[in-house]
């Protein structure tokens, strides 16, 4: 998703969490937790939600930790697309089963709460957002429309050609040829 601060410090980190270091999931979680659940929370809107997705997530990272490999993906791009997948997953369900949409309202406990990130996650995530916008404003719009479709709303390339009316060779070009853009420009 973008440059993270120190990234040696994150495959160093699963490295120890696939040697079964809870202290070192947790070292993780402080680091990237802001970011999986604002991702998750903008996908998903019901905050509860989005909670069960950071919670699944930092689960398959215990879990998936052995099978990490550094050439494939960023430890903070892994972890994106594990809660992309999750937050989709949710909103199949959410669409299989409209009745468990009802949740229950938290709002009056929100008060209660603080999820604050401190100064410093905040600072980063802050300069990462802005990074991604930049590079996504500077994607042709039918290009940013669709990948708008497919990762924030959890589309399929098959429901967006049929929401867009483009054919879905066309959809799969598109969005691959905006996610290769994307990914030089945050490089």
């Amino acid at each position: 998703m973008s440059r993270d601060a120190h990234p040696d410090l994150d495959v160093e980190l699963l490295r120890q969490i696939a040697a079964g270091s809870a202290e070192a999931l947790g070292r993780l979680y402080d680091r990237h937790a802001a970011k999986v659940y604002g991702l998750a929370r903008r996908m998903l809107a019901r905050l509860e939600d989005a909670e069960e997705v950071v919670q699944d997530v930092f689960a398959q990272i215990w879990r998936d930790a052995p099978r990490y490999r550094h050439e494939r993906a960023s430890v903070a791009g892994w972890m994106i697309m594990l809660t992309r997948t999750r937050a989709i997953d949710r909103l199949r369900a959410r669409r299989a089963r409209p009745d468990q949409g009802v949740g229950v309202d938290l709002s009056p406990s929100l008060g209660l709460m603080s999820d604050d990130p401190d100064p410093e996650t905040v600072a980063i995530s802050s300069r990462d957002a802005q990074q991604v916008r930049a590079a996504l404003e500077g994607l042709p719009a039918e290009q940013r429309s669709l990948l708008t479709l497919a990762y924030y709303e959890g589309l399929s390339h098959s429901e967006i050609a049929e929401k867009t009316g483009v054919a879905l060779g066309t959809v799969k070009t598109r969005i691959r040829s905006a996610m290769i853009t994307l990914r030089e420009a945050l490089a």
